[in-house]
């Protein structure tokens, strides 16, 4: 895989899809829990799937969890998984739609504990800051890092599901709490 692709990051390539979320998203810091947790379901449902994937299910997981309701969703029974398990919108998985149903209800402990759920992500970071990497090809960028293990072990440690390391680093890409847009990456030089 090329390092820049259309003055962007490679791994954006050129579907449509994927560069809009790569300008628009990926890399961005996210401050409101909201965000957050839709963030945190679609991460968790990737596991072991391309994010291409999830991004083309967005919408259908936006409709089968209540546009990312967190209190929602913590809410939800055994009913409800059984008709998320029809609905072709999303990845049917039961043990990933159990998870983001059991995740939903820990995200709202974490947020009575530390005020919010981008409180807590700070706790992870030096300096409680986001870390800005400076990293000139794709194959110098890590899959996880000293932060997402701590971060990961710690919400394993309070019962959250398909949140492992990985999983944990791609999700601080995402959110902005680590930026590794390349260095000659068009976002990196626009977002200055």
């Amino acid at each position: 895989m090329k390092d820049i692709i259309n003055t962007r990051c490679g791994w954006a390539g050129t579907d449509e899809l994927y560069v809009k979320y790569h300008d628009e998203e990926w890399g961005r810091l996210v401050i409101d829990d909201k965000t957050l947790f839709e963030f945190l379901v679609l991460e968790s449902a990737q596991a072991g799937l391309a994010w291409i994937t999830i991004l083309r299910k967005r919408e259908g997981y936006r409709k089968a969890f209540h546009h990312f309701d967190v209190e929602r969703i913590a809410c939800m029974t055994s009913e409800d998984i059984e008709q998320l398990m029809q609905f072709d919108g999303i990845i049917r998985n039961r043990q990933k739609i159990k998870s983001t149903i059991t995740n939903a209800r820990l995200f709202l402990s974490i947020q009575q504990e530390f005020g919010s759920f981008y409180n807590y992500i700070l706790t992870f970071l030096p300096g409680k800051k986001p870390i800005v990497n400076n990293f000139r090809s794709l194959s110098e960028v890590p899959v996880l890092s000293p932060e997402s293990e701590a971060m990961s072990k710690d919400m394993k440690k309070r019962g959250f599901k398909f949140f492992g390391a990985t999983i944990c680093y791609a999700y601080l890409q995402a959110t902005g709490f680590i930026n590794d847009h390349l260095t000659d990456c068009i976002c990196r030089k626009i977002n200055k």
